[in-house]
């Protein structure tokens, strides 16, 4: 089974090109990639990273971040909509046996997971107020999500809820229910109104008295390595959403200037493709794009590294207890690197585009103001400032970064909740290489 890049390339480049094709109509008109999905479901492409053990291609993690560069390049809604499902996919890794053999099977045959976990406004910091009951045979759920990313183009959505005891009691803590997107009492709505990554399904989920089965529901520990490790996964698929788009950015930026035959007369009088300055400005696109993949590309590795170290110490088994190795936490905060450099070279790409060109770029009809605006979407997932303010705390302090494991309304003033900082030992750095 095809594992490299360059075997995943060669098998799925011509799908990404025909996705690339009609990326542009599918903005302008707003027509959800339904056909595109399902096209990339039937190829395997969700299944990648399965084990080869359990049916799946086992390509590293590396290998297929690369793949998800190439078709956020084609269309970042449709590498950005996977994002949840990837998520899953890597959770299943450190789940029990039983779990596993439920749910690879299912992922090897097509089968995809949205995401269901943030409510809009309502809950305070570390608390759902979507509810998990349960039932002598199994759970009912009830609630209302917002932003339920690929939920629509998918058979089942993970759920995150909080548990009711049998006297109605809400329990500290939070699980992962997996429920059919077309179960009775499911509602998935596209109501996204964000002007940019419209056609990502990210949109209200409703469930009303949905019945589910005891093994629908998983449970999640904070500061686990499974949490440690899916958080920081999460976060480097946008990353490569980002970079993807970058790539765009600099295609479009070169197509658009090689094509131009009209300039202006305070310039130097030569076709745009030849003139100094429009070239300048195109290798500097050039070089954010280089540089945001390169560095996506690094915090993969340094997660492929941080999986080999929990297979050895056996910390990728639901058993484990011991302690998280190192190599987890320098995944993470490779990640949060990452996360401060890469939005902005994404960001400075798609904007520097318009000093290609002149005012027939802000054309709707060229839709050229897409790649800023998805990038912009997309990086606003994760504010910058909390990141670059964590990484300094991690080198000063030697404060281990805490994940994102809960987003809600501050309770009071002044007052910090979730999890507290883990303080480790003198930081050493992250290697910018290999």
């Amino acid at each position: 089974m095809s594992t490299t890049y360059p075997e995943l390339s060669a098998r799925f480049q011509p799908l990404f090109d025909q996705i690339a094709a009609g990326s542009l109509l599918r903005d302008l008109e707003r027509r959800l990639p339904f056909d595109e999905v399902r096209q990339l479901d039937e190829a395997g492409f969700g299944a990648l990273r399965v084990p080869v053990a359990q049916g799946g291609a086992g390509a590293r993690i590396e290998d297929f971040i690369r793949l998800l560069i190439d078709l956020a390049e084609a269309d970042s809604n449709i590498a950005h909509l996977y994002r949840s499902h990837a998520g899953f996919v890597e959770s299943l890794r450190f789940l029990p046996d039983d779990v596993q053999a439920t749910w690879y099977p299912r992922v090897t045959s097509g089968a995809t997971v949205g995401n269901a976990s943030t409510e809009k406004g309502g809950n305070a910091l570390g608390t759902l107020n979507t509810v998990l009951t349960p039932t002598p045979d199994g759970w009912v759920l009830n609630g209302r999500k917002s932003y339920a990313t690929g939920s629509i183009f998918s058979d089942y959505t993970r759920v995150s809820a909080a548990v009711e005891d049998e006297d109605g009691v809400v329990q500290p803590g939070r699980r992962f229910a997996v429920v059919p997107t077309d179960a009775p009492g499911v509602t998935l709505e596209d109501d996204w109104d964000g002007f940019g990554q419209k056609l990502t399904g990210t949109g209200t989920a409703v469930f009303e008295q949905v019945r589910l089965p005891a093994e629908a529901v998983l449970g999640r520990t904070a500061g686990t390595p499974e949490a440690i490790h899916e958080a920081a996964y999460f976060q480097l698929v946008l990353l490569a959403v980002l970079a993807g788009i970058a790539r765009a950015a600099r295609r479009d930026a070169a197509a658009t200037v090689a094509g131009r035959a009209r300039t202006f007369n305070t310039g130097s009088g030569l076709p745009f493709r030849e003139d100094p300055l429009i070239q300048e400005a195109t290798g500097r696109i050039a070089a954010a794009a280089f540089s945001a993949e390169a560095t996506v590309l690094h915090a993969a590795r340094a997660l492929d590294d941080s999986l080999a170290a929990a297979a050895r110490t056996g910390a990728d088994r639901f058993s484990f207890q011991g302690e998280v190795p190192r190599e987890l936490h320098l995944a993470e905060i490779a990640v949060e690197h990452a996360q401060v450099t890469v939005p902005e070279l994404a960001l400075r790409a798609a904007q520097d585009l318009f000093l290609t060109v002149g005012a027939s770029a802000t054309s709707t009809a060229q839709g050229l103001d897409r790649h800023w605006r998805n990038a912009q979407t997309v990086a606003t997932h994760n504010p910058i400032a909390f990141r670059a303010r964590a990484l300094g705390d991690y080198w000063i302090n030697g404060t281990l970064p805490e994940g994102l494991n809960a987003i809600g309304d501050a309770v009071r003033s002044g007052a910090k909740t979730g999890a507290a900082s883990v303080a480790g030992p003198t930081p050493e750095p992250v290697s910018p290489g290999r």
